[in-house]
Protein backbone atom coordinates (compact mmCIF):
# COMPACT_ATOMS: atom_id res chain seq x y z
CA UNK A 1 0.00 0.00 0.00
CA UNK A 2 1.16 3.68 -0.47
CA UNK A 3 -0.35 6.76 1.01
CA UNK A 4 0.80 10.75 0.47
CA UNK A 5 2.27 12.77 3.25
CA UNK A 6 0.95 15.94 4.21
CA UNK A 7 2.31 19.33 2.28
CA UNK A 8 1.53 22.46 2.64
CA UNK A 9 2.56 23.52 -0.99
CA UNK A 10 -0.90 22.21 -2.86
CA UNK A 11 -0.44 19.37 -5.31
CA UNK A 12 2.96 18.56 -3.77
CA UNK A 13 2.35 14.93 -3.40
CA UNK A 14 5.18 13.10 -1.43
CA UNK A 15 5.25 9.14 -1.99
CA UNK A 16 5.22 6.99 0.81
CA UNK A 17 5.56 3.58 1.05
CA UNK A 18 5.81 0.81 3.51
CA UNK A 19 9.60 -0.17 4.77
CA UNK A 20 10.47 -3.68 2.76
CA UNK A 21 13.17 -5.70 3.34
CA UNK A 22 15.35 -6.60 1.05
CA UNK A 23 14.54 -9.98 -1.09
CA UNK A 24 16.70 -12.80 -0.30
CA UNK A 25 16.64 -15.56 -1.40
CA UNK A 26 13.17 -17.81 -1.44
CA UNK A 27 11.42 -18.75 1.80
CA UNK A 28 12.48 -16.11 3.58
CA UNK A 29 9.88 -14.20 5.53
CA UNK A 30 9.66 -10.87 6.37
CA UNK A 31 9.85 -10.42 9.73
CA UNK A 32 6.84 -9.40 11.67
CA UNK A 33 8.46 -6.00 13.04
CA UNK A 34 8.94 -5.22 9.43
CA UNK A 35 5.28 -5.79 9.13
CA UNK A 36 3.52 -4.07 11.71
CA UNK A 37 6.12 -0.85 11.32
CA UNK A 38 4.46 2.70 10.29
CA UNK A 39 4.78 4.07 6.53
CA UNK A 40 8.27 5.25 5.37
CA UNK A 41 8.22 8.55 3.84
CA UNK A 42 10.37 9.22 0.66
CA UNK A 43 10.94 12.68 -0.42
CA UNK A 44 10.12 13.37 -3.86
CA UNK A 45 12.89 15.85 -4.18
CA UNK A 46 11.43 19.05 -2.58
CA UNK A 47 13.80 21.23 -0.75
CA UNK A 48 13.41 20.89 3.24
CA UNK A 49 11.02 23.28 5.34
CA UNK A 50 12.84 25.98 6.64
CA UNK A 51 11.75 27.81 9.52
CA UNK A 52 12.58 31.00 11.58
CA UNK A 53 11.65 32.74 14.49
CA UNK A 54 11.82 35.82 16.50
CA UNK A 55 9.99 37.91 19.38
CA UNK A 56 8.64 41.42 18.39
CA UNK A 57 8.13 43.56 21.12
CA UNK A 58 4.85 44.89 19.35
CA UNK A 59 1.19 43.87 19.77
CA UNK A 60 0.37 41.25 17.31
CA UNK A 61 -2.28 42.96 15.14
CA UNK A 62 0.23 45.81 14.68
CA UNK A 63 2.77 43.65 12.69
CA UNK A 64 -0.02 41.70 11.23
CA UNK A 65 -0.83 45.00 9.37
CA UNK A 66 2.72 45.54 8.28
CA UNK A 67 2.89 42.74 6.84
CA UNK A 68 -0.35 42.20 4.94
CA UNK A 69 1.44 44.94 2.92
CA UNK A 70 3.92 42.90 0.33
CA UNK A 71 5.56 46.05 -0.51
CA UNK A 72 6.65 46.24 3.10
CA UNK A 73 8.71 42.74 2.38
CA UNK A 74 11.05 44.57 0.90
CA UNK A 75 12.09 46.82 3.80
CA UNK A 76 13.47 43.83 5.70
CA UNK A 77 14.71 41.52 2.88
CA UNK A 78 16.45 43.41 0.47
CA UNK A 79 19.91 41.93 1.41
CA UNK A 80 19.18 38.66 -0.24
CA UNK A 81 15.77 39.60 -2.63
CA UNK A 82 16.74 42.72 -4.80
CA UNK A 83 15.00 44.47 -7.19
CA UNK A 84 11.52 44.51 -5.80
CA UNK A 85 8.70 45.96 -7.80
CA UNK A 86 4.74 44.62 -7.59
CA UNK A 87 2.44 43.37 -9.86
CA UNK A 88 -0.32 45.21 -9.30
CA UNK A 89 -0.57 48.88 -7.71
CA UNK A 90 -2.69 48.12 -4.24
CA UNK A 91 0.08 46.35 -1.97
CA UNK A 92 -2.62 45.20 0.21
CA UNK A 93 -4.16 42.44 0.90
CA UNK A 94 -4.93 39.13 -0.34
CA UNK A 95 -3.98 39.16 -4.21
CA UNK A 96 -0.77 41.85 -3.78
CA UNK A 97 2.45 40.41 -4.97
CA UNK A 98 5.56 41.44 -5.99
CA UNK A 99 8.25 40.24 -8.18
CA UNK A 100 12.25 40.40 -7.15
CA UNK A 101 15.81 38.88 -8.30
CA UNK A 102 17.26 36.05 -5.14
CA UNK A 103 20.89 37.04 -4.57
CA UNK A 104 22.34 33.42 -4.47
CA UNK A 105 25.71 32.17 -5.15
CA UNK A 106 25.76 30.21 -8.42
CA UNK A 107 22.05 31.07 -8.77
CA UNK A 108 21.47 31.11 -13.26
CA UNK A 109 17.48 31.78 -12.86
CA UNK A 110 17.09 34.27 -9.97
CA UNK A 111 14.18 35.85 -10.50
CA UNK A 112 11.00 35.01 -8.71
CA UNK A 113 7.92 35.79 -7.46
CA UNK A 114 5.38 35.91 -4.68
CA UNK A 115 1.19 36.57 -3.78
CA UNK A 116 -0.20 36.84 -0.99
CA UNK A 117 -2.71 34.26 -0.92
CA UNK A 118 -4.19 33.56 2.37
CA UNK A 119 -4.94 35.43 5.58
CA UNK A 120 -6.43 35.30 8.56
CA UNK A 121 -6.09 38.32 10.62
CA UNK A 122 -4.43 39.01 12.88
CA UNK A 123 -1.92 34.88 13.11
CA UNK A 124 -1.52 33.88 9.65
CA UNK A 125 -0.48 34.82 6.21
CA UNK A 126 0.48 32.77 3.11
CA UNK A 127 2.27 33.73 0.26
CA UNK A 128 2.83 31.50 -2.16
CA UNK A 129 4.87 31.51 -5.54
CA UNK A 130 7.11 30.16 -8.43
CA UNK A 131 10.92 30.99 -9.52
CA UNK A 132 13.52 29.48 -11.14
CA UNK A 133 14.30 28.31 -14.50
CA UNK A 134 10.80 29.67 -16.68
CA UNK A 135 9.63 30.47 -13.08
CA UNK A 136 8.57 26.42 -13.05
CA UNK A 137 9.69 25.91 -9.24
CA UNK A 138 6.62 26.36 -6.99
CA UNK A 139 7.17 28.05 -3.36
CA UNK A 140 5.04 28.50 0.02
CA UNK A 141 6.44 31.06 2.82
CA UNK A 142 3.87 30.81 6.17
CA UNK A 143 3.97 34.15 8.45
CA UNK A 144 2.55 32.87 11.98
CA UNK A 145 1.83 35.26 14.79
CA UNK A 146 2.04 33.88 18.30
CA UNK A 147 0.52 36.80 21.21
CA UNK A 148 3.17 36.25 23.96
CA UNK A 149 1.72 39.32 26.30
CA UNK A 150 -0.03 42.86 25.31
CA UNK A 151 2.94 44.04 23.77
CA UNK A 152 5.39 41.24 22.79
CA UNK A 153 4.76 38.39 19.67
CA UNK A 154 6.44 35.49 18.54
CA UNK A 155 6.41 35.92 14.16
CA UNK A 156 7.23 32.35 12.36
CA UNK A 157 8.27 32.12 9.04
CA UNK A 158 8.28 29.21 6.92
CA UNK A 159 9.45 28.79 3.36
CA UNK A 160 9.11 25.65 1.25
CA UNK A 161 10.25 24.54 -2.39
CA UNK A 162 8.78 22.19 -4.36
CA UNK A 163 11.83 21.92 -7.82
CA UNK A 164 9.97 20.91 -11.06
CA UNK A 165 12.49 18.98 -12.25
CA UNK A 166 15.66 16.87 -11.20
CA UNK A 167 17.98 19.43 -12.47
CA UNK A 168 16.13 21.63 -10.07
CA UNK A 169 16.40 19.64 -7.47
CA UNK A 170 20.19 18.44 -8.09
CA UNK A 171 20.62 22.29 -8.08
CA UNK A 172 19.10 23.41 -5.00
CA UNK A 173 20.66 20.61 -3.11
CA UNK A 174 24.11 22.18 -3.00
CA UNK A 175 23.03 24.55 0.17
CA UNK A 176 19.94 26.29 -0.33
CA UNK A 177 17.95 25.11 2.87
CA UNK A 178 20.93 26.34 4.89
CA UNK A 179 21.44 29.48 2.70
CA UNK A 180 18.10 30.40 2.82
CA UNK A 181 17.56 29.79 6.82
CA UNK A 182 20.55 32.15 7.17
CA UNK A 183 19.17 34.88 5.36
CA UNK A 184 15.51 34.33 6.34
CA UNK A 185 16.56 34.48 9.79
CA UNK A 186 18.20 38.30 9.21
CA UNK A 187 15.40 39.27 7.65
CA UNK A 188 13.17 38.41 10.90
CA UNK A 189 15.93 40.20 12.63
CA UNK A 190 15.65 43.41 10.68
CA UNK A 191 12.09 43.60 11.05
CA UNK A 192 11.85 43.30 14.83
CA UNK A 193 14.64 46.79 14.39
CA UNK A 194 12.16 48.48 11.88
CA UNK A 195 9.34 47.85 14.32
CA UNK A 196 11.10 48.16 17.39
CA UNK A 197 13.43 50.80 16.67
CA UNK A 198 12.55 52.18 12.72
CA UNK A 199 16.17 50.64 12.07
CA UNK A 200 17.65 48.73 9.45
CA UNK A 201 14.51 49.79 7.08
CA UNK A 202 15.31 49.27 3.57
CA UNK A 203 13.19 50.70 0.49
CA UNK A 204 9.94 50.11 0.04
CA UNK A 205 8.65 48.51 -2.78
CA UNK A 206 6.73 50.31 -5.81
CA UNK A 207 5.02 49.19 -9.26
CA UNK A 208 7.82 49.31 -12.33
CA UNK A 209 7.58 52.49 -14.01
CA UNK A 210 6.06 54.28 -11.16
CA UNK A 211 2.31 54.57 -10.34
CA UNK A 212 -0.03 54.42 -12.89
CA UNK A 213 -2.83 57.35 -11.57
CA UNK A 214 -2.69 60.50 -9.64
CA UNK A 215 -2.32 59.63 -5.39
CA UNK A 216 -2.55 55.93 -6.14
CA UNK A 217 -0.32 55.05 -3.03
CA UNK A 218 -3.34 55.36 -1.70
CA UNK A 219 -5.83 52.27 -0.83
CA UNK A 220 -9.40 52.65 -1.75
Amino acid sequence: MSGECDSPLAGAAVRCMPSRLARGTAGRRRSAHASASAPACVNSGRVQPVTVEVTIGRPREEIFEYLADIANHAEFTDHYLKDWHLTREDSYGLGAGARFRLKAPGNRFPWGDATLTEMTAPTRIVERGRGGKFNRNRTIGIYELESLSKHHTRVRFTFESLPAKLTDRFLESFGASFYLKRQNAKALRRLRLILEEDRARGKRATVAGGARKPASQYRF
